[in-house]
């Protein structure tokens, strides 16, 4: 399928690892002009080099905190700039808040919540301008069931959905679409869930078990679901939460 994304201008808030990372890199191989940025200025040296090999278009990358409004709005501008017009957000910078104290708290809603409407706001005129706009936030399977007990990151993540969903309808009429995507267990060296098989083995093996297919997801199959969702080929799709958990929520979907 020619998903249409050549050519297209595309934002990806924390694109230097992980799921950020894959959709950073699956939107360059579909030709994209890609911004990408992160709080580590190495890190996003590095992956903005990866982009410029991967991609026939223009790949840059800005070292900043997406809590901080005025650095998320300079960078939107000055990418806007750059490539002519923005026509794509990933929002997918994470607080993860995985204390229960009012510190986990802030952290979470500081970094998933305050760091997206930045995204937002801060693109918003462009993708309007764009004429057919699109915004990709990640979530997760812990804003749908209980999942690892009562702690920020599952109530903001929710928070999160209710969001975008609201955000799809305030924005259809003006030709942007807002989407969701919740990754279940996710895989990748370095992240969570590594940091858990090699220090909390029963925490990790119990999630493996749970899992229907048997293994954890990788990023890469957490950014094909935003990359489609990104791209024209997804026209008609908005206000939608797509799960990438393979099949690991024991709900109905409706």
């Amino acid at each position: 399928m020619n998903l249409g994304l050549a050519g297209k201008r595309a934002l990806v808030t924390g694109g230097t690892r992980g799921i950020g990372q894959a959709i950073a890199r699956g939107l360059a191989g579909e030709g994209c002009d890609v911004a990408i940025c992160a709080r580590n200025a190495d890190a996003v040296a590095v992956e903005v080099k990866a982009l410029a090999g991967i991609s026939s278009g223009q790949a840059s990358g800005s070292a900043l905190d997406v809590r901080e409004r005025d650095a998320v709005v300079g960078w939107a501008d000055d990418s806007a700039t750059a490539f002519g017009g923005i026509d794509i957000l990933v929002a997918n910078v994470s607080g993860f808040g995985l204390t229960q104290d009012e510190a986990g708290w802030r952290q979470a809603f500081e970094g998933d919540i305050l760091g997206t409407l930045n995204a937002v706001d801060a693109t918003r005129a462009h993708l309007e301008a764009a004429g057919a706009g699109a915004i990709v936030a990640i979530s997760s399977i812990a804003a749908l069931e209980f999942f690892g007990g009562a702690r920020p990151y599952n109530a903001i993540k929710a928070a999160l959905i209710t969001y975008v969903s609201n955000l799809a309808n305030e924005l259809a009429p003006k030709g942007v679409r807002a989407n969701s995507v919740s990754p279940g267990t996710i895989f990748f060296e370095g992240g969570v869930w590594d940091d858990r098989r090699l220090n909390q083995p029963e925490i990790y093996q119990g999630a493996l078990a749970r899992n229907p297919m048997g293994r954890m997801g990788t990023p890469e199959e957490v950014a094909a679901a935003a990359v489609f969702l990104a791209s024209p080929a997804a026209a008609f799709i908005t206000g939608s939460n797509v799960i990438v958990d393979g099949g690991l929520t024991q709900r109905v979907q409706f």
